[in-house]
């Protein structure tokens, strides 16, 4: 007994180790930091149940895994149930091929056996995305979401929004793109624009960098938005509209900021400063400048000037050629620079800092989003809201 309980607490101790650094994933295995939160995608409560099944299975992992192989062979007359393919999904781990092989499958099997009668209501869709992101197996992941025979298997918008943001993390923007499509195609839930998928649509654009394919393809997507009367997130405007200054059409980021009802907010303003700039105008960034300035509240959030931006603006003054207006800046730059306001943090590191919020959906849709992981026991629950699960705006 002993033996026994010191070995579930090394397991325990191993599964908190591999928690604590998750919030990191993107940076340490990808090289690049990722758009949501591991707990905005609901996988931190995937580690903690990976925690629960190691501990549970205990010197029964390697049987469990022959049995369910068998199980899963054509020849066999075994069923592969819930619970199975529940425990083989967090049995799973990093960098081997067989237990990949062997969930796709047991989930193979599982779906079509399952295809005319279920025998239970879980849906597995986000628990095997969630999977596939811890693992970091981006491709299998695509090409299990295209598999004909798993046909409806994923469709839960969690789901796509996990897939989409693992392969934004890995640099496979046209494959987000492709996804998207998808959800589109299938307008889940009666959305055929669903915000956090379209905000992650408008994040692969904004990464394909030098690309006017990239550009014509937002800006088309962004007409297609206004016309169907959605409401974009604040961050999907700012992707939308700082592409666009990135593909020298500041015109089009000018007339993207000015939909966002917050206009003070730190990406918004810089946006706009950097767009007036580069259109010739820096005698209407004056007053925007000066705006930060004059707000005295000492319990107001002290407002911020990216150090690109207002680069940007001093160049436009410069070949201005006027001396009030190069005075004007002078003097405004140097009391920006004296009251703090300046951030030396650049334009592209705010629009892709991490999100670590994510709307709740309300009860009537909680059936789509299925296992989203989104409850912990101690949430306020008249708020709706946890910390990693208010989304955006």
């Amino acid at each position: 007994m002993k033996n026994m309980a010191a070995l579930t607490r090394n397991v325990r101790a191993f599964f908190k180790l591999q928690g604590s650094v998750l919030k990191d994933v993107g940076n340490i295995c990808h090289g690049c930091r990722q758009l949501y939160s591991p707990a905005a995608l609901g996988v931190d409560n995937y580690v903690r149940s990976r925690e629960r099944v190691a501990t549970q299975f205990t010197n029964l992992a390697d049987k469990f895994r022959a049995k369910m192989a068998e199980f899963s062979e054509p020849s066999s007359a075994n069923m592969i149930f819930t619970e199975d393919l529940k425990n083989m999904a967090h049995l799973v781990q990093k960098g081997c091929k067989e237990d990949l092989e062997l969930v796709v499958k047991m989930m193979t099997r599982f779906y079509q056996q399952n295809k005319n009668l279920r025998f239970g209501s879980f849906i597995f869709g986000p628990v095997i995305m969630r999977m596939f992101y811890y693992v970091n197996e981006p491709d299998l992941a695509l090409e299990v979401f295209r598999k004909p025979e798993l046909d409806g298997f994923f469709d839960q918008l969690v789901s796509y929004q996990v897939l989409m943001d693992l392969l934004l993390i890995n640099h496979k923007y046209k494959e987000v793109l492709e996804v998207f499509e998808a959800v589109t195609e299938k307008q889940l839930q009666n959305a055929r624009y669903p915000r956090n998928v379209t905000l992650l649509a408008f994040a692969a654009c904004y990464k394909m960098q030098n690309s006017e394919e990239s550009l014509n393809y937002a800006m088309s997507l962004w007409n297609n938005l206004q016309k169907v009367g959605h409401q974009p997130l604040r961050r999907t405007c700012t992707f939308a509209a700082a592409l666009a200054l990135r593909q020298n059409a500041p015109q089009y980021t000018l007339e993207i900021v000015s939909s966002v009802r917050q206009q003070n907010y730190v990406t918004v303003r810089n946006l706009k400063m950097a767009a007036l700039a580069d259109l010739g105008r820096p005698d209407d960034v004056m007053p925007l400048l000066r705006s930060i300035l004059v707000v005295d509240d000492p319990d107001a959030r002290k407002q911020s000037v990216m150090q690109d931006a207002l680069d940007k603006v001093r160049q436009s003054v410069e070949l201005a050629d006027n001396k009030e207006l190069s005075y004007q800046f002078g003097q405004i730059e140097k009391q920006l620079r004296e009251q703090g306001h300046l951030q030396s943090t650049g334009l592209d590191e705010l629009l892709c800092s991490e999100i670590e919020q994510v709307t709740v959906a309300q009860p009537q849709e909680r059936k789509y989003l299925a296992t989203s992981f989104t409850r912990q026991p101690n949430a306020v629950q008249r708020t709706r809201i946890r910390p990693g699960l208010q989304e955006l705006q």
